[in-house]
């Protein structure tokens, strides 16, 4: 008889309950992450545009994905310095690029960039020249990070 109360109870404990509270911060964290990744992939992709005339849809998807990181880097490390934040912001912009071109441009071969003719390149995904221009474009995205923690989500 005791050994069946001890399973029940154990069961009991077993089922999962999230409190109203954490729901609400998960749909709050949610609906930011969102708002973030939107403003990274038209922002980049207007970017793309400006710089080389065309963009392609894997791009935004990535500067979706690159401002989003950052932000929540930077948000981490706001007492950092610029320099860092943008020594930051260009190896995980140039780590997402490596990702990226590894898995759309030489697995499913869309030939989005090349590289390839670019002193140093990694198997014509990343070099050392927009590696720097990933470290410069992180002053602005250091800029707006910080603007958009203060301002939208206070």
């Amino acid at each position: 008889m005791q050994i069946v109360f001890m399973v029940m109870k154990m069961e009991k404990q077993k089922t999962l309950h999230i409190h109203p509270i954490k729901i609400k911060k998960i749909k709050k964290r949610y609906s930011q992450d969102t708002l973030i990744f939107a403003i990274g992939a038209i922002s980049y992709s207007l970017i793309e545009i400006l710089w080389r005339g065309y963009t392609h849809w894997t791009m935004m998807i990535t500067g979706g994905i690159c401002f989003l990181v950052l932000f929540r880097i930077f948000g981490r490390i706001s007492y950092a310095k610029l320099w860092k934040k943008c020594t930051v912001g260009a190896c995980v912009i140039t780590g997402i690029e490596f990702i990226v071109g590894c898995i759309v441009n030489l697995w499913l071969q869309m030939n989005v960039w090349d590289y390839s003719f670019l002193p140093m390149n990694l198997m014509g995904q990343i070099c050392p020249l927009y590696s720097f221009l990933w470290g410069l474009l992180s002053i602005p995205i250091v800029y707006c990070s910080g603007k958009i923690q203060k301002n939208l989500f206070v």
